[in-house]
């Protein structure tokens, strides 16, 4: 006879109130508690807890850390059934082994320890029956506004020498515009390489999603999506035909180890797009992108940026990017409007934005050593993020604003400091009666999809969607009117971004009006207003008509 296993619902409903507080974390039970001026009830905890790892959520196994608290909570019987299903020594204390079992060790006793937990992926959706006329919209066009960008875009890479930077606002669709650049010289020039660059991993993981969606819909060969950051690795002699998306950094690694390498790239790339590109002139920057750019005469160099200048107030380092990029740049360009952020907004392309921040003036807990990295560095570092994530006056902080936010708005985007940070939130919004829902990369993708979908339905109940580094591009969720960024950085481009999600107008399927909260730490650096970095720089830069 077939064991029945258990749920996790039925696990969690039977711990006690320690394991569930040592379930959700000393941070989340603290926060919640100066919510509610008192201690949450066992029912409150447990609810909280189903939220985050109830509803067939992997989750609840993937964290080793709280796979441990559920094996630890199971009754001797249920323990001895799935260590006998794990094929698994079940004698003595069958925990132990539970405990010690890795998932990565094997793909069927993984899927026999979700299958005890009844935890399942999404079932196919059912075609739906196509009607006699049906009108196409495309999956991945472009407005004539980028169309326009794209055309002139190509135009300047064609002609010699070839650079040319595309200077579009927050919210104008400036990576699907380079998207479509990319496919047509893929399509026009194929086989053959194109390099994307940037200086951090979310970037670069956006890129890469972006351009396997995009491709799906534009291509007209396979190519293969080489990822080199981080900790991923790939022989560049290998890159044949497809897209580099690759970190500064891992480059200039490579560069170092082997420049003839690199140079030997350079034959084959055709084309290198530099995110972020008013940072190309740095000097480690540099080297990566002349090694590329500069090999055959007829490579092309396409930057992309939401703000063309490099430096607020040195208008010589400023001229030396323009320099850089042959004083070229393509932006969105309309007759009759003299700012393309009033041409966007006047026709409903972009929502009419209303900024505000809530400041944040007390210690995140960071050392002196922590802090001139983050003053120093490209961006806030992963553990300095980390950090920040668990500074319960600050949880505090955001969670009035998000609850402020939710008497106006039916669908609010949070982006959280690190994964741990976005599921913090989503806990204490949880405790607090709210519909919250958390997608961080660790969300399986059938999942994400699942809680996208009811993000973006026409439910009445307002809707808060938690999230950290996977949301910031290629997610279209038209009813999103208010974004909190509760994420420090010092990247334009990623800010920008986050912007977006909140920013469609109503010519796109949006809203009116948007309101964007921005957590602003008083400790650390930061920029100057997304508005007035747009406007900088113009007298450096000749419009390519």
């Amino acid at each position: 006879m077939t064991s029945p296993g258990i749920s996790i619902e039925r696990v969690i409903q039977d711990m006690s109130r320690v394991d569930v507080s040592r379930l959700l974390g000393d941070e989340l039970i603290e926060t919640l508690r100066q919510l509610i001026a008192s201690p949450p009830t066992d029912e409150a905890l447990r609810q909280v807890a189903n939220v985050l790892y109830g509803d067939n959520n992997p989750a609840s196994m993937q964290e080793p850390v709280v796979r441990k608290i559920i094996i630890d909570s199971l009754s001797l019987e249920k323990a001895r059934e799935l260590a006998d299903k794990l094929r698994l020594s079940s004698k003595g204390n069958p925990y132990r082994s539970l405990k010690k079992f890795d998932l990565a060790e094997s793909v069927e006793r993984t899927g026999a320890l979700y299958s005890f937990f009844g935890i399942t992926e999404d079932p196919a959706a059912q075609m739906l029956r196509k009607p006699a006329l049906n009108e196409i919209t495309p999956e991945y066009g472009l407005f004539s506004h980028q169309r326009d960008v794209a055309l002139r875009t190509r135009s300047a890479l064609g002609e010699p020498p070839h650079k040319v930077l595309v200077h579009m606002p927050t919210g104008a669709g400036k990576t699907r515009t380079a998207m479509h650049v990319v496919a047509h010289h893929l399509t026009e020039l194929g086989p053959t390489v194109v390099c994307w660059l940037a200086n951090s991993g979310e970037l670069l993981e956006q890129a890469a999603e972006d351009f396997e969606r995009s491709w799906r819909m534009l291509g007209d060969q396979p190519v293969t999506v080489y990822r080199f950051w981080g900790d991923r690795k790939v022989d560049l002699k290998d890159v044949r035909n497809g897209i580099l998306v690759a970190g500064f950094a891992k480059m200039h690694a490579a560069y170092e180890r082997n420049q003839n390498e690199l140079i030997a790239l350079g034959d084959r790339a055709t084309l290198t797009v530099v995110d972020e590109a008013h940072q190309s002139i740095a000097r480690t920057y540099r080297s990566i992108i002349e090694t590329l750019c500069t090999k055959q005469p007829e490579n092309q160099l396409l930057g992309l940026t939401a703000t063309p200048g490099r430096t607020w107030d040195d208008i010589d380092a400023d001229a030396e990017l323009s320099e850089f990029f042959n004083n070229t740049k393509v932006t969105v360009n309309v007759p009759g409007y003299s700012d393309p952020v009033e041409f966007l907004i006047s026709q409903g392309y972009l929502a009419k934005p209303t900024f505000r921040s809530v400041q944040f003036e007390g210690d995140l807990g960071l050392s002196a050593k922590e802090l001139k990295a983050a003053e120093t560095g490209v961006d806030v570092s992963a553990d300095a993020l980390e950090a920040i994530s668990e500074n319960g006056s600050r949880n505090f902080l955001i969670m009035q604003a998000i609850e402020d936010l939710l008497q106006r708005h039916s669908r609010i985007i949070v982006f959280g400091a690190s994964v741990r940070h976005a599921h913090l939130i989503t806990g204490l919004l949880a405790a607090r009666g709210h519909d919250a829902k958390l997608v961080t990369g660790e969300t399986p993708i059938a999942r994400r999809e699942r809680l996208i979908r009811q993000f973006k339905s026409d439910s009445p109940r307002p809707m808060v969607l938690c999230n950290f580094g996977v949301l910031t591009t290629g997610f279209d969720a038209p009813r999103t009117s208010a974004a909190v960024i509760a994420r420090p950085t010092k990247s334009l481009v990623l800010y920008s971004q986050m912007v977006g999600r909140a920013t469609r107008g109503p010519r796109a399927g949006g809203n009116e009006t948007a309101e964007i909260v921005t957590v602003v730490d008083t400790t650390l650096p930061g920029f100057g207003s997304v508005a007035e970095a747009f406007k900088n720089w113009e007298d450096v830069w000749h419009e390519h008509s």
